[in-house]
C-alpha cells in the first residue's frame, strides 16, 4: 500500500463523516416539524457506509491476492428514513397539527442519539484527520531524507 493510498483512505473518512453530521444536524433542526412539504411529519434519516471498492467475498479476495486490499477507504451507499422507530404522539389538542382526538405526530427524532451520534461522528472524523495528518509527516519526512 502507497502513501497515496492511506491518504486516499482517511480523505475518504473524512468526506463520509462530515456527511453523516450534515444528516444529523438536519434530524435535530426538524426534530420538532410536524407537517413538511406532502403533509407528514419528518422523519429521521440515518446514513449507511459501505466499503469502496469491489464487493467480493472475503474468502475470494484472500485467495487471489494475499498481499493486495481491494477496499480504498469508505463511501456513502444510502440515506434512509429510519421506519424502525416509532413517531411520538403527543396529546395536545391546541396544536394545529393535531388529529380528531388532540394528538399530535412528532418526528421519531430523539436529541440525545442524535447528539451522541454527532459525537461520534466527530470523533471519526478527527481520527481520519489524525492519521491523515501522520501520513503526512511520514511522506514529508521522506521527501526530507531523500535531499540529504
Amino acid at each position: 500500500m502507497s502513501i497515496f493510498d492511506s491518504f486516499n483512505i482517511n480523505s475518504s473518512g473524512m468526506t463520509a463523516q462530515r456527511f453523516r453530521m450534515d444528516i444529523i444536524s438536519e434530524n435535530i433542526a426538524n426534530a420538532n416539524t410536524t407537517r413538511t412539504a406532502d403533509g407528514s411529519p419528518y422523519v429521521r434519516k440515518v446514513v449507511r457506509f459501505e466499503e469502496k471498492g469491489t464487493q467480493t467475498p472475503f474468502s475470494r479476495i484472500l485467495n487471489e491476492r494475499l498481499d493486495h486490499y481491494s477496499g480504498r477507504g469508505v463511501k456513502v451507499t444510502t440515506v434512509q428514513d429510519d421506519t424502525w422507530t416509532q413517531m411520538n404522539i403527543v396529546y395536545d389538542p391546541s396544536h394545529p397539527d393535531s388529529d380528531e382526538n388532540g394528538y399530535v405526530t412528532y418526528p421519531n427524532v430523539n436529541t440525545v442519539t442524535e447528539m451522541t451520534n454527532l459525537i461520534d461522528a466527530s470523533r471519526s472524523y478527527e481520527a481520519n484527520a489524525t492519521a491523515f495528518n501522520a501520513s503526512k509527516a511520514m511522506a514529508t519526512r521522506g521527501l526530507e531524507l531523500g535531499q540529504s
